[in-house]
């Protein structure tokens, strides 16, 4: 009986932590989408070969992306040194 109760009581707390979690994603999402939606407009991107213009989002996403792959392979060479 007692272990049942102890069952129950973790299937609450994960329960829990599962509906937080899934509140904080959906908060994030809005936010990203808000972001997104607030950063259209054109803006030129000057390359050493020219320039092209395009949407403030999608230079702060690849700004982004290119930060997170170069942050991995920087992290995976500094632990293959160790």
């Amino acid at each position: 009986m007692a272990q049942e109760d102890s069952t129950q009581e973790q299937i609450q707390k994960r329960n829990r932590r599962e509906v937080a979690r899934t509140g904080l994603l959906v908060v994030l999402a809005v936010l990203m989408t808000l972001f997104a939606v607030v950063n259209l407009e054109k803006v030129e991107v000057k390359w050493i070969f020219g320039k092209t213009s395009t949407p403030l989002i999608i230079v702060i996403l690849v700004s982004f992306l290119a930060g997170i792959v170069i942050t991995h392979f920087a992290e995976m060479r500094y632990r293959r040194k160790r």
